[in-house]
């Protein structure tokens, strides 16, 4: 009868105490994996960063743009009206 119990602790003897798998090779997979992983990832980032600053530089350049472009075309209603003015008292003396 007691042999019976050993041979049933001796099979689930390794589902309770599992082997330590934590070895050298088992750190060096991780260590591996976790640099293939920052391999992929770290140039993705940087990409996505680069494209950020470029949009937002892009945006600022954009509302200076606009803001000029009404800056010129009050500037020319200007020049017209006093284009007209010049005219107009050239006609009179």
């Amino acid at each position: 009868m007691m042999s019976d119990k050993d041979e049933i602790l001796e099979a689930t003897q390794e589902i309770i105490v599992p082997d330590d798998t934590m070895g050298i090779q088992f750190l060096r997979n991780v260590f591996v994996g976790i640099f293939l992983v920052l391999i992929f990832v770290f140039p993705k980032i940087f990409i996505q960063t680069q494209i950020y600053f470029k949009s937002r530089e892009i945006s600022t350049l954009n509302r200076e743009h606009d803001a000029l472009k009404e800056e010129n075309r009050i500037i020319h209603s200007k020049v017209e009206t006093m284009l007209y003015k010049s005219k107009i008292l050239d006609t009179l003396y």
